[in-house]
């Protein structure tokens, strides 16, 4: 008894879906919204997986190569100059778009260093003052001879 008033629910089941789908009108706008939020979804989804990727791999890399930067100077829109620890010395890097240089390389200074942060850079200051006066002397004594 139970099998006829299966067949027959299943049977009325398929009649309503192929009289609702025969009456449903597929308009240019609702196919056009459907394809926005699957792109809308897709987009998201890419963010997403890249925000995962960011947060997890360069955390890895970073800790094995023993890297670290220490600060840096903002010297035009483009252009910086930023220390970096690597092991006990500190290289203070001119960088650009195209190309990293490396302008002078020291000794590890504790003294510029409190709890960990830098401190408010005017040792370092001076210190990069005295090196580019240093180094504009030596240039002008190379050329005059």
């Amino acid at each position: 008894m139970k099998l006829p008033s299966i067949l027959t629910f299943s049977g009325l089941a398929l009649t309503c879906q192929s009289v609702f789908a025969a009456e449903a009108v597929s308009t240019p706008a609702t196919g056009f919204l459907q394809i926005m939020l699957a792109l809308l979804f897709v987009i998201a989804l890419m963010l997403a997986l890249a925000w995962v990727m960011k947060r997890v791999s360069p955390l890895q890399g970073q800790q094995q190569l023993g890297m670290k930067v220490i600060g840096g100077l903002h010297l035009g829109q483009r252009e910086k100059i930023m220390v970096v620890e690597i092991g006990d010395q500190w290289l203070v890097l001119g960088v650009t778009p195209t190309q990293i240089s490396r302008l002078e390389s020291m000794p590890r200074q504790e003294h510029l260093l409190q709890n960990g942060t830098p401190s408010n850079g005017t040792a370092f200051q001076s210190w990069l003052q005295s090196r580019i006066a240093k180094r504009t002397e030596q240039q002008d004594t190379g050329s005059s001879t």
